[in-house]
């Protein structure tokens, strides 16, 4: 009777504090119904930022071989890398051509603008040229609870926030995905925003359409700290149950 009231005294209190509701955490768009987000999808335009590598397209209706648009797509100044053009320290891209052009914070359609201005003026270098431009090192980073940190590199030119998490893996069991942080560069000043991928308003932030270079932090829920106290509370109901057993072992062998 004296063993049995030690094992109640012992064992229940630690057991009832093991057993605690799970806590129901947000999945992707809990909140987004049928009718939500109908209206225009809206893609942030993308600003060029220092180390993008940018391919660069000049065509024109010149085709006499003095004014060939050819000489014009050659790579081969030093402040080129491989089949692209590097946007340097200093915001610039040096065209083998054109020399140094300023870059930073100018959209593909401003740079290009200034390009054709150059082919044009004060001398028409060629007729009628056509710019074309692209990013070809588009990645943002993605760290915290989700499947797989690191840098997600993709070939296009756009990329939302979900999109970017699935390719990290998914958040983890113990990510926040009510609050993910996303750290952007703009025009050489560093901002922090947050998201909640549960939101009927995802679609609205600022910060679902990433653009180059943007730094997603996936934080952890109190429900890790919680599971691993609740760990710890199981090997000690578990070690004092070995206890118990072994008293109680004992108690019947010299009780004989």
């Amino acid at each position: 009777m004296r063993l049995s009231r030690l094992f109640l005294v012992i064992v229940l209190p630690l057991y009832l504090i093991s057993c605690k509701p799970v806590q129901q955490l947000p999945y992707y768009l809990d909140k987004v119904n049928d009718s939500t987000g109908k209206g225009a999808v809206k893609v942030q335009e993308l600003r060029i930022q220092k180390n993008d590598l940018l391919s660069i397209s000049i065509a024109s209706l010149s085709i006499k071989p003095d004014i060939s648009d050819a000489i014009y797509n050659q790579v081969s100044a030093a402040g080129s890398s491989g089949a692209g053009y590097l946007v340097d320290g200093n915001g610039n891209i040096e065209h083998h051509r054109l020399g140094i052009i300023h870059a930073e914070g100018l959209t593909k359609q401003e740079l290009a603008a200034e390009i054709k201005k150059r082919l044009t003026i004060p001398v028409e270098l060629l007729k009628d040229p056509t710019v074309i431009i692209r990013f070809m090192n588009f990645k943002v980073t993605v760290l915290g609870q989700v499947g797989k940190e690191g840098p997600v590199t993709v070939p296009g030119e756009r990329l939302t926030v979900l999109e970017a998490i699935g390719l990290a893996g998914g958040i983890t069991d113990y990510g926040k995905k009510d609050f993910v942080k996303v750290v952007r560069e703009i025009n050489g000043q560093r901002e922090t925003g947050t998201i909640d991928l549960s939101s009927d308003k995802v679609f609205e932030s600022p910060y679902y359409n990433l653009v180059q270079n943007d730094l997603l932090i996936v934080g952890e829920t109190n429900r890790k700290l919680k599971d691993a106290e609740q760990a710890r509370i199981t090997q000690r109901v578990s070690f004092a149950l070995t206890l118990v057993t072994v008293a109680a072992t004992l108690y019947n062998i010299f009780r004989n």
